[in-house]
């Protein structure tokens, strides 16, 4: 590997070209995928050339990576830690998503990549099992009876939501929080009164 490709941090442009760069990574591996867009097509998007892509970035997998890092870290905070719903319905709540949410870059990452081995693949392994851990960590203090399988259960109801919603284009979450709400009851054996699903 060059000098160049390892190099330092652009200093004429600084942060707003890798920025840019990232910002031109989601909007093209959204609409068009991670294998369809090229380096070139990213640096033109981004407004920056190629050598200063690779002043910020080893190369497209770590800006595929990176792309990754940069969604929500608390996963899904507006829902997980709101302190207004209970337990129970933090559960549904997290199934409360925009009809036009595009696919999980999560999941499209690692569908696209084939390679378990890829630093964006363990980043999406990673972010799936901390979305399960949080559904468990709900479930356990909504006073289910297996919360490891219920979380389990959400999470994986979630990713088929989201991939069932990108193929038929049409929002598939609120069949998946009526099965959720099912699931959870069936988990709860006493829903505290006050928290039926709103």
């Amino acid at each position: 590997m060059t000098e160049l490709e390892k190099g330092p941090l652009g200093q004429r442009r600084g942060r707003g070209a890798r920025e840019r760069i990232l910002s031109a990574s989601e909007q093209l591996f959204r609409e068009q995928g991670i294998h369809r867009t090229g380096m070139d097509q990213l640096g033109a998007v981004a407004q920056v050339s190629k050598r200063t892509i690779y002043q910020h970035f080893r190369g497209k997998d770590e800006i595929v990576a990176e792309h990754l890092r940069r969604f929500d870290p608390d996963l899904i905070p507006g829902v997980f830690d709101c302190d207004d719903l209970t337990p129970r319905e933090r559960l549904l709540a997290a199934f409360d998503m925009p009809a036009n949410l595009p696919l999980c870059p999560f999941l499209a990452a690692a569908v696209e990549l084939h390679d378990p081995e890829h630093p964006a693949s363990q980043t999406a392994r990673e972010h799936k099992i901390a979305i399960a851990e949080r559904f468990t960590e709900t479930a356990r203090e909504a006073g289910a009876t297996d919360p490891e399988q219920l979380g389990e259960q959400l999470a994986l109801l979630m990713d088929g939501a989201s991939v069932r919603t990108r193929v038929l284009s049409q929002d598939s979450f609120p069949t998946a929080k009526a099965i959720a709400a099912t699931l959870v009851d069936h988990a709860i054996p006493e829903t505290p009164k006050g928290s039926e699903v709103r």
